[in-house]
């Protein structure tokens, strides 16, 4: 049971029924759209003139749209689908390297992107990505409807300040400049937290049923974001998930972005495959400055020291799902990242670690592999913005 919180408690109005029941339909033409209203009034035991009421709101804000279905030989039947003919948001996906926006139609297709090099000065970044944010509103004659962001710090949700370690920016406001430029709703989050944003909505269907899981983000860090009951949680000041600065060993190859040697992060982020595999190539065919998708085709082309670096670095990587596992007792975890390209190539050793690594007794959690492709921070920072279409509405 969840206890209401007094300080924060909206009591039932009079639309609070209509509400959640708008939010319900919505939802069954997102997930299993075609779909007749017959159906829909079928499934929810609401009354058909309900739903016709409802379908008739939702046409109107340009939710939906009427389709026709395939004729059994009569009046083909009249079906209910998204509306998908024009891009409602923008995901900015601000990484460290680069940065990448991309336009989404309501189902969460992407529909264009484009990208720049990440400038190490702020101002300079910010600047970039509202230049480009302007001409894609410009190009999608204002159905844009609001931005998301995704980037590799800590955001606090209250003050929207945040803190980027690898160029030590500081107390930005990255999302109020936005808003001030472009008119529009901006909202922010952390690149982990927003992968399992995406996860939770527009994942596998195996995960969309799940309500507590965690998402593992392997890049230039390790970071992880936590789904409980549904959604993401933020903890005190947005700084939840920071289990890549948990402490797992000594001696790692590189350092993580606090300068430890003994974090998570700095045994099992990308940075920590290349430099084994930099350590181990001196011995072999001598090319180390590669990156880490070019390290993975290296290593399904079978080339030996690729496959030992990433091999060793999933063996960590296990090791710390093991804790969270053990800490958390999630439903599954989800790995996400270039690194999942490999994944036939690391799932044994990484499930390996786990199961070495963890008490016995506890019940098994599947590990799977991300399905939102090399870019789950891009449909994370796309997530922000259309999940706030299709979640449910809290009165407590």
């Amino acid at each position: 049971m969840r206890r209401i919180n007094l300080k924060n408690a909206n009591v039932a109005r009079s639309n609070t029924i209509r509400d959640i029941n708008r939010q319900i339909v919505l939802n069954y033409v997102r997930e299993r759209g075609p779909i007749s209203r017959a159906e829909i009034a079928h499934e929810t035991a609401l009354q058909r003139s309900t739903v016709s009421l409802i379908v008739d709101v939702l046409k109107a804000d340009g939710l939906i749209e009427e389709v026709s279905g395939e004729s059994t030989g009569g009046r083909p039947p009249s079906l209910l689908s998204l509306r998908t003919a024009d891009a409602v948001a923008i995901g900015v996906d601000l990484g460290t390297a680069r940065t990448i926006l991309a336009t989404s139609d309501l189902a969460g297709r992407v529909l264009e992107q484009e990208e720049f090099a990440t400038h190490a000065n702020a101002d300079k970044t910010i600047q970039e990505i509202v230049a480009r944010s302007r001409r894609l509103v410009r190009k999608h004659r204002r159905t844009i409807e609001g931005i998301g962001i995704s980037l590799p710090g800590l955001v606090n949700p209250e003050t929207g300040k945040l803190y980027i370690p690898h160029f030590d920016w500081r107390d930005l406001r990255v999302a109020d400049e936005l808003r001030a430029a472009l008119g529009l709703p901006v909202t922010i989050d952390n690149d982990a937290n927003a992968a399992a944003l995406a996860e939770l909505w527009f994942g596998r269907p195996e995960i969309r049923e799940v309500r507590d899981f965690i998402m593992v983000l392997v890049e230039e860090g390790v970071g992880t974001g936590i789904v409980f009951d549904g959604q993401v949680y933020g903890g005190q000041a947005g700084a939840a998930g920071e289990f890549g600065h948990m402490i797992i060993g000594k001696g790692a190859p590189v350092a993580c972005a606090s300068g430890s040697r003994e974090c998570w992060e700095a045994f099992s982020s990308e940075r920590a495959a290349l430099a084994r595999y930099a350590k181990l190539s001196r011995s072999s065919n001598g090319i180390s400055n590669i990156n880490c998708v070019q390290l993975i085709d290296l290593a399904l082309k079978g080339e030996r020291a690729a496959r030992a670096a990433l091999k060793e670095t999933a063996h960590y990587l296990g090791i710390g799902i093991a804790n969270l596992i053990q800490g958390l007792a999630p439903e599954a975890v989800i790995v996400g990242g270039p690194i999942v390209g490999a994944w036939s190539l690391i799932s044994r050793d990484l499930k390996a670690a786990v199961e070495t690594s963890i008490c016995r007794g506890l019940p098994s959690t599947p590990i799977i592999a991300s399905t939102l492709g090399a870019q789950p921070t891009l449909m994370g920072a796309i997530s922000l913005v259309l999940a706030s279409k299709f979640a449910s509405v809290s009165y407590t």
